[in-house]
């Protein structure tokens, strides 16, 4: 199966739950050209076969444009940062960020680096600590666990390492 395809089968899908007709072929290549721009992504991208020998970078961005394209209301991001180079952590941290500015997409990105969220610009920040939220703030947090490390934040908690 193709990107082209897989998309289209899964953007008719989200249609058919809500009560819509299939998106027309023109509508949809629209769309798919739009979203591909969007991610700075290559045509040919759109002919390959699903997975079929991508790369790590490739997936990610696959999955940004499905979020591009598919526009929901919560996007749960979970260390989509994770084994990216910096050219493919870019592409993605602007294909998110650009995707949250143009609609009411909220987004939940759980990373252990602070260099997506840079990217990305959270309006809140939160960190967890064994399964429970114990600080947060905005993007100014980010900047103190740069700086700071965790460290400070176990010894706010009384935990040793």
């Amino acid at each position: 199966m193709t990107i082209t395809k897989y998309l289209r089968m899964v953007m008719n899908a989200h249609r058919e739950e809500r009560g819509e007709d299939e998106i027309s072929l023109k509508d949809f290549r629209k769309q798919v050209e739009e979203a591909m721009a969007l991610m700075h992504v290559r045509k040919e991208f759109a002919s390959r076969y699903l997975n079929d020998g991508f790369s790590g970078g490739e997936k990610k961005r696959l999955e940004i444009l499905q979020l591009a394209l598919q526009r929901p209301e919560l996007a749960i991001l979970d260390e989509t940062d994770s084994g990216l180079d910096i050219d493919a952590l870019n592409v993605v941290a602007h294909g998110v960020h650009t995707v949250k500015q143009t609609s009411d997409l909220g987004v939940l990105i759980i990373t252990h680096y602070q260099r997506i969220l840079h990217l990305v610009e959270p309006d809140r920040v939160s960190i967890m600590f064994d399964g429970r939220i114990v600080k947060e703030g905005g993007p100014e947090l980010v900047e103190q666990l740069e700086k700071r490390g965790y460290g400070w934040i176990r010894d706010e908690l009384g935990v040793t390492a």
